[in-house]
This record gives C-alpha cells, sequence and structure tokens, in this order.
C-alpha cells in the first residue's frame, strides 16, 4: 500500500512530537510518540536517521526520491531537519564532507536517480579517502525489474549501480523497508566506527520508498553505540617495544591523521625519553608546534629536507595512526636504514604493513600511556641531554629552515608568458596561509 494525501499530516504531526520532545528517544520514552507506527520507509529512514544525530540533508531532488522529497517536507516544516536543496550533488557532497570534517556533524547527501547518484558517488572519494562519515542517499530503479532504466547503468543486469556503489564502500538497497533497521547497523558501523569512518550508500528504490508499513517498531532503529579506548591488555609487546628502543641509535617518530587527537605532552616525553626525530605526513600538521626542537616538518615525497634525512637515517620507526600511503614513506623507499618498526594503529591491517613491524593495536593516546608508563619504570631517558642524533637532526632542520626562508622571502619574478611581475608560489602561498590564520580560516 502507497502513501495517501493524508499522509503528510500524520507525518508533521510525529515531526512535531519528536522535535518538540527533544528527540527521538525522548519522545518514545515519554510515550509522546507510539513506538509502533503505520509509516512509509523514506520516513522511517528519516527518523531512525535523527535517532543517530543527522538533521541536515543536502542534495538535489529528483523523480528517483519524491517520496523521500515529501516526508522531509514534513520534518522540515516541524523544525525536526533542515534540508538544503544545492545545484549540484558534487556540491552537495563538498558541503557534507566540510560540515563533518570540520565541524563534527554528520549529514546526509541525497539525490534523484542514475546521474545526479553518480555525481555524487565520485564526489564521495574525498570523505573515502580522509575517513569522513557521511550517509548518502540515492534514489534506485524499482525492484520490479520492469526493464531498461535510461537514468541507470544501461545494462539488462539487477542492482547495478548496487554494485557500483559497493566498488566505492559500504552499499545497501533498500529492498524491503522492514530490512531498514539492519541496513542502519551497517550504516552506524561505517559512518560511526572509531576506526576510519568511511561513506555509506543507501539506496532507495522508487517503489520502496512510498510503501506503507503496518505497526512498523520505531524501537528497532538502531543508536550509535559508544565506543571506548582501547590498548593491548599483554605487557609482553611493550616490554619488546621498550627493548627495541633502548637498543636503538636514530629513533624516528612519524605521525599520520590517526594520531591527531594525541596527547602533545605525552609525545614530547615520548620524543625526550627514546631520543626521537619527529616528522609528519602531509596532513597530520600542528600536532607538535613548528618551533618544537624535535620537530623535522613533513616526511615524504612532499617532504622537508630535515624530514627526508630523519626518515632515511632512522634504524628504528615509530608509527602512529597511519596508513602508510605512497606521499607518505614515497612507497616505502623513504626508510633506507630502518632495521624494525613499532606501529600503533587502531587498525590490525596498518599496523602491520611494515615487515618486522611490532604491531601495537589500539588507540594513540591508550597504548602510548603505556609504553611511556614502561619507558618510565625502565628508566630510559635517551634523550635527557645533547646526543649525536639529536644534534644532526638539528643542523638539517636548520638547513630545511634557512631554505624555506630564502623561498619565502624571494622577490616577484618577471613572467616572460604573461609579461608581468609576479609573486612566486611560495611567497602567495605564505600570504594565503597567514591572512587564513589571522581570521581563524580553515586552511
Amino acid at each position: 500500500m502507497n502513501a495517501t494525501a493524508d499522509t503528510f499530516q500524520a507525518r508533521l504531526a510525529r515531526a512535531r512530537t519528536i522535535a518538540g520532545s527533544g528527540g527521538v528517544d525522548e519522545a518514545l520514552t515519554s510515550g509522546a510518540l507510539a513506538q509502533k507506527v503505520d509509516v512509509t520507509p523514506s520516513e522511517a529512514l528519516i527518523i531512525g536517521l535523527l535517532r543517530q544525530g543527522v538533521h541536515k540533508y543536502i542534495g538535489v531532488f529528483g523523480h528517483g526520491t519524491t517520496e523521500l522529497g515529501e516526508a522531509l517536507r514534513a520534518y522540515a516544516e516541524a523544525g525536526a531537519v533542515a534540508v538544503f536543496n544545492v545545484r549540484s550533488e558534487i556540491e552537495a557532497s563538498h558541503a557534507a564532507t566540510a560540515l563533518k570534517w570540520q565541524y563534527g556533524e554528520t549529514a546526509a547527501v541525497f539525490t534523484s536517480i542514475g546521474p545526479g547518484a553518480l555525481q555524487a558517488l565520485s564526489a564521495s572519494l574525498v570523505p573515502a579517502s580522509d575517513s569522513v562519515g557521511l550517509y548518502y542517499i540515492l534514489g534506485d530503479e524499482t525492484t520490479h525489474d520492469e526493464g531498461y532504466n535510461m537514468q541507470q547503468v544501461p545494462r539488462p543486469d539487477q542492482a547495478s549501480f548496487l554494485r557500483l556503489a559497493q566498488a566505492m564502500g559500504s552499499a545497501y538497497a533498500l529492498h524491503t523497508g522492514w530490512a531498514l533497521p539492519a541496513a542502519l547497523k551497517r550504516g552506524i558501523k561505517t559512518v560511526f566506527g572509531p576506526i576510519r569512518p568511511q561513506p555509506f550508500y543507501f539506496l532507495l528504490p522508487m517503489n520502496v520508498q512510498g510503501e506503507v508499513m503496518r505497526d512498523f517498531n520505531l524501537a528497532e532503529l538502531p543508536r550509535v553505540p559508544s565506543y571506548f579506548p582501547s590498548a593491548p591488555a599483554a605487557e609482553e609487546p611493550y616490554l619488546a617495544a621498550a627493548r627495541l628502543i633502548a637498543a636503538a641509535e636514530r629513533i624516528v617518530v612519524k605521525t599520520g591523521n590517526g594520531a591527531r587527537r594525541l596527547d602533545p605532552t605525552l609525545l614530547d616525553e615520548f620524543l625526550r625519553r627514546t631520543d626521537a626525530a619527529y616528522v609528519h605526513g602531509p596532513s597530520a600538521v600542528g600536532i607538535l608546534p613548528g618551533k618544537h626542537p624535535r620537530n623535522m616538518a613533513v616526511g615524504g615525497s612532499k617532504g622537508s629536507i630535515s624530514g627526508n634525512a630523519a626518515m632515511a637515517a632512522g634504524d628504528l620507526i615509530v608509527t602512529i595512526g597511519a596508513r602508510a600511503v605512497c606521499q607518505w614513506d614515497s612507497s616505502v623507499t623513504a626508510w633506507k636504514a630502518a632495521r624494525a618498526v613499532i606501529a600503533i594503529n587502531t587498525d590490525y591491517q596498518d599496523a602491520s604493513h611494515y615487515n618486522g613491524s611490532l604491531p601495537l593495536v589500539g588507540d594513540a593516546n591508550s597504548v602510548m600511556e603505556k609504553l611511556v608508563a614502561v619507558l618510565r619504570a625502565d628508566a630510559i631517558d635517551k634523550g635527557s641531554s645533547p646526543t649525536p642524533w639529536f644534534e644532526e637532526c638539528l643542523v638539517k632542520r636548520a638547513e630545511w629552515d634557512t631554505f624555506l626562508m630564502e623561498r619565502l622571502s624571494a622577490p616577484p619574478l618577471l613572467d616572460p608568458k604573461f609579461g608581468l611581475t609576479l609573486l612566486t608560489q611560495p611567497v602567495a602561498v605564505s600570504i594565503v596561509a597567514g591572512f587564513a590564520r589571522k581570521k581563524g580560516a580553515v586552511k
């Protein structure tokens, strides 16, 4: 049975109840919202996402999401959600990514069927590459398999767009509304997972969106669970790491994006006790101040003189929260003298990326706290006084600073192609970066 003309008022009443109660849980607990309702999959999806804290929808409507649009109309009018109807699915994806990346708010990107969904899918490469969890709600062909649909993949195959979305990440086609709780559980695992969150692609067949589910149990819609930091429980991995640290002469610590929330005072103590040089990936800037004496700046194919020199000379590598992508370590070739690796990561696959790794699988802060405690207990404090390795690193950092200042102080140069005197790229970038810092803007 499909939704009827009076559905809007019923939806509006539920939406106002949820908004007035302060949320889905509050409305259900108080009894203001009935636990079992007659509802379409489109509306149930909105309620389910509200229970997960998703209040904003950004996208482009079309015939593939007509029923979803009607459900959103009621919830937007009640103030339960905000809907932003933009002009490009790519724009919608980037806006939702920025909202999550910079402000921590999860949004849903919605599109119609076919070309619009493909636009959003292509733009989702950004959150997929940078571990940003978002929902994508994409209109899809009907489950009736009535023949070619000119707005889908032009092949007479079943679930063709689902397979396309699955090539990018986790996807689910809602073949029946009753599968919504199971689909949302998969969505929670993907979007809100503590280990590398990703986009989740929700495909809504046009005929399924408006089917009324009688006595659907809203309590089945899952909440986002609480995730707690973890670290290896056994003592031996930390003792093994301490033995490697004690035996090494040139230690390099390199961080990736997974170390962004690492306590800088903890990292500072670890660097001192291990007499380590500190290097970071190109996108993991700011964990330690640039002027920190052990900070050798960026390393890798986009690296600095000092960062790359430290990586090339290090005999023990400590990686924290890193995937070791090609730019990060120049496809492994940056570690020319490495004999062993201590890898701190929440993902076992990443923690065992290098041969000869000692994986410490867990949250960076939790693991580092236990590792530093072992170093304290063993009285390991290799950097308490200047060492040849530290002095060598300082020389390279000074070389990099000199090189950098020469580029930043270069005068404008004549561009023979345009016949104009123009700023050099380093100077131009420095001016823009300085302006952004002054305004508190995101770079």
